[in-house]
């Protein structure tokens, strides 16, 4: 008697890549629809992806978006340089990724749900702004709180632009906001 070939692959669905395709598609629904208005169900359409499969991995649409922003800021690009350069190179990068498509209404969307949903709000701090701010506390050899503060102030008024007009904030700005920063950290 022969044996069955064995499977090149294990059973059901590739998962290689769904990851990437779900934040993708969560991004890019984002950016079409509004933070609001990007149901699991239409990025789980928009990713090719049953919902089942967006819910196995993240249990809400918040924690998926959070992952989803992690993704799309990826490490802090913290150069050997000094606390001026750190400083203002992290403003701008922070700066360049709220401008991408999607991104700057995900990160708002998230924040504000955050704001009434305690389980939320946790996995936002936790998973999103504790790695960036440690970071920046070893990179600046700042204490917590007034990492805490720059990160609340940068953050803050970039998304409080992006809000208000809903376009990111202009390069001329963005270098008021470091003169700004860096002159508040320069004098304390």
């Amino acid at each position: 008697m022969t044996e069955a070939p064995t499977p090149s692959r294990p059973p059901g669905r590739p998962r290689s890549g769904v990851h990437a395709a779900v934040f993708a598609a969560t991004l890019a629904t984002v950016d079409e629809l509004g933070y609001a208005h990007a149901t699991v169900d239409r990025i789980a359409a928009t990713a090719g992806v049953a919902k089942t499969t967006i819910y196995r991995r993240w249990p809400s649409k918040g924690a998926l978006v959070v992952d989803c922003l992690l993704d799309a800021f990826g490490p802090v690009p913290l150069q050997d340089a000094d606390r001026t350069e750190i400083m203002s190179s992290t403003i701008h990068w922070i700066a360049g990724k709220i401008a991408e498509p999607g991104v700057g209404d995900a990160f708002a969307g998230v924040f504000s749900d955050a704001v009434s949903d305690p389980t939320l709000r946790r996995v936002l701090s936790s998973r999103l702004q504790d790695p960036y701010r440690i970071a920046l506390q070893d990179a600046l050899d700042e204490p917590e709180d007034r990492v805490l503060f720059y990160i609340d102030v940068v953050v803050g008024t970039l998304l409080h632009r992006m809000g208000m007009t809903g376009v990111p904030m202009v390069d001329a700005d963005v270098d008021a906001l470091v003169d700004m920063i860096l002159l508040f950290f320069a004098n304390q």
